[in-house]
């Protein structure tokens, strides 16, 4: 999946990652909002109102200014469209949020434990887990605690609610989205067989992150 050049092409990849989403199990029903917007653009697109993300068409998107104004598209956003917006204010790089509710990012963050990375791709990808207490969903403080977290870390995870994911296009910040589960069902195993300690080596992540 290549970044997007239109809005039409924008959107087909956010339909797209929706019914894999579904299809993955990180999300069901009406749960989980998409967005994304082109580079450099002041606006982006976020799933409807009320809309399932594996059943999602073109028609099923709200255009949003930065200023958090509806400027295009279906009528109301979803309600965690601040969640999206004040991350992309606090990261002007990111072109795509992506947020879901993968079970095992959610059940080892309640268990009160952190997720570990223990792959190369969990290392690349995930790099760093951040976290964010409850709030009520739709909330003010859901919305800045997950952007706050959102400039140091790609992928966050909301407390007994689910994960928020960013990347430069959908398609990376849905393979952030995967691998963030990928990672945490790996941790529930290891806690599961006594393991508390082994993770990806120190050095070689510290490695990755300079860019060696």
């Amino acid at each position: 999946m290549r970044p997007p050049r239109d809005r039409d092409e924008l959107v087909a990849q956010l339909v797209e990652i929706g019914r894999l989403a579904v299809a993955r199990g990180l999300v069901v029903a009406s749960g989980g909002n998409l967005s994304a917007r082109l580079p450099g653009a002041a606006e982006f697109a976020v799933t409807a109102a009320g809309t399932w993300l594996d059943r999602l068409t073109p028609r099923d998107f709200t255009w949003l200014s930065l200023a958090g104004e509806v400027v295009d598209g279906a009528g109301a956003p979803s309600s965690e469209w601040k969640l999206h917006h004040r991350t992309y204010l606090a990261r002007p790089d990111v072109n795509a949020v992506v947020h879901l509710h993968p079970q095992h990012a959610v059940l080892v963050d309640a268990l009160g434990h952190p997720i570990r990375l223990l792959t190369l791709d969990h290392a690349c990808y995930v790099r760093s887990v951040g976290t964010v207490p409850y709030f009520p969903n739709g909330s003010d403080e859901l919305a800045d605690h997950a952007a706050a977290q959102a400039r140091h870390h790609d992928c966050v995870v909301l407390s007994h609610h689910g994960c928020s994911t960013v990347g430069p296009d959908p398609a990376m910040a849905f393979r952030r989205a995967l691998n963030l589960e990928e990672a945490a069902t790996a941790t529930y195993r290891l806690l599961l067989l006594g393991d508390t300690t082994t993770s990806f080596p120190a050095a070689a992540l510290a490695d990755l992150h300079h860019g060696r």
